[in-house]
């Protein structure tokens, strides 16, 4: 994803209307956790989490376009629910190593089922950044290289690794040296590249030729790591994807392909990668554990499972019986409940709402994404492009007034990532309150 942009100051300023009890607890909060941009101090706190909503101190609800990509089946998802109380029921929430248990079976089987084809292994962990760092280790091991392909402004994971891969300043700066042989490329922009261009493949072409070029001079490259759908909602092109897949396997890199959010219909596929081309590598998580477990994945190629002697993925809850039985209840949601196919309509139904918006607000610069995973970016002029940061703000300010909340990407670009639960009807609300927004600014 894009490098995020301190929000801090500009969320804490939102006119929320806190009662003392809220307040009381946003000043523990303060007391006691190590202060950090975007998560410490706080605005406001949630004291329930229902469906596609969150509720605030105040008993004030908002539709949860954000969610930290957890919300997926929506929150406290009753088929979710059912299994944690079952697990528990039968007395196995935690197994230790060397041994194996029903429930972490049945999960990997279940995910392989829905997998792409030709992806027949996998393994588990706790979060997203761990298994960033699995998936890296594999290839660097499988391929006997140390150097990895990623691209600037992306967000892959806390860790040291998943630092490096991302390359963004905000999570760099004043660490001194960070994994060495991470080598960077131009995110492929067919709205902001640098050259003005408008033909895709002419667009691709280009960024192509950066990644030939390094490849070029970096024999020891053992993979490169990139979200299919980039964390901004630009989507790249089937083209582009293939072309970085044929230039990868010549040089005997391995494509692995981050799908911790978009993974699970959010897209209108069970993956995003199906959009395009099958990795060699897909690391799923966030809504994997149902917006109630931190759980996370990586699902391989079988000619990958030659690491007998090594241990990349030594985590006590690698095979968490509890954790394995809510993931195993999400995917059996999104199949049963047709998520994916609910995602991909009323996705294509947003993004008609939004592209009639930009008809009629000459600030919607652009607009883009798939299925429920969208992103609306708001310009002071269409011909220079200049991020309407301060019109941002404030239209995400007039949106949680009114009950939707929403996340800025670098600071102009409302992210809209709502539960695939989500309806029509509130879609149709979410439009609604975005034109008057918009019309007020």
């Amino acid at each position: 994803m894009p490098a995020p942009v301190n929000q801090g100051e500009n969320i804490r300023s939102l006119a929320i209307e806190n009662n003392d009890a809220t307040q009381a607890l946003l000043d523990r909060d303060a007391q006691v956790f190590f202060h950090q941009t975007l998560s410490t101090p706080v605005f406001n706190a949630i004291t329930r989490a229902e469906g596609a909503y969150i509720y605030d101190g105040s008993g004030k609800k908002y539709l949860d376009l954000h969610g930290n990509g957890v919300h997926t089946v929506g929150y406290q998802n009753p088929g979710v629910i059912q299994a944690i109380q079952q697990q528990i029921a039968e007395n196995l929430t935690f197994a230790p190593r060397r041994f194996t248990n029903e429930p972490a079976v049945e999960l990997a089987e279940k995910l392989l089922s829905i997998a792409p084809e030709g992806l027949t292994r996998v393994l588990f962990c706790p979060g997203g950044s761990e298994a960033i760092e699995m998936a890296v280790m594999l290839a660097k091991l499988y391929t006997g290289k140390w150097k990895t392909l990623s691209y600037y402004g992306t967000f892959h994971g806390a860790g040291f690794q998943a630092v490096s891969l991302g390359a963004d300043a905000h999570f760099r700066e004043g660490l001194g040296p960070v994994i060495p042989g991470a080598i960077h490329l131009e995110l492929p922009d067919y709205y902001r590249n640098p050259w003005g261009w408008t033909d895709q493949q002419q667009i691709d072409d280009e960024y192509l030729r950066h990644l030939r070029t390094q490849i070029e001079f970096n024999p020891d490259i053992a993979a490169l790591i990139s979200e299919p759908i980039f964390y901004n909602s630009t989507v790249p092109t089937r083209y582009y994807w293939e072309q970085v897949q044929q230039l990868c396997k010549a040089h005997g890199i391995l494509l692995i392909f981050d799908e911790i959010y978009t993974a699970f219909g959010r897209t209108g596929k069970m993956f995003a990668s199906e959009h395009f081309v099958t990795p060699d590598i897909i690391v799923v998580g966030k809504g994997f554990g149902g917006g109630i477990v931190p759980y996370a994945g990586i699902i391989g190629r079988e000619e990958l499972n030659v690491l007998e002697h090594k241990s990349i993925g030594h985590y006590t809850h690698e095979k968490n019986p509890l954790c394995a039985a809510v993931a195993r209840a999400v995917i059996e949601e999104v199949e049963q409940k047709e998520l994916v196919a609910h995602a991909r309509e009323l996705g294509q139904y947003f993004k008609a709402g939004l592209l009639k918006l930009q008809a009629d607000f000459p600030i919607i610069g652009n607009v883009s994404g798939l299925g429920l995973n969208l992103a609306v970016d708001l310009v002071k002029d269409r011909q220079t492009k200049t991020r309407a940061i301060e019109e941002a703000n404030q239209l995400m300010g007039f949106c949680m007034e009114r009950g939707i909340s929403f996340k800025l990407i670098q600071g102009n670009i409302l992210n809209l990532k709502p539960s695939l639960v989500v309806t029509k009807e509130e879609v149709d609300w979410v439009l609604e309150v975005l034109k008057n927004g918009l019309t007020s600014l």
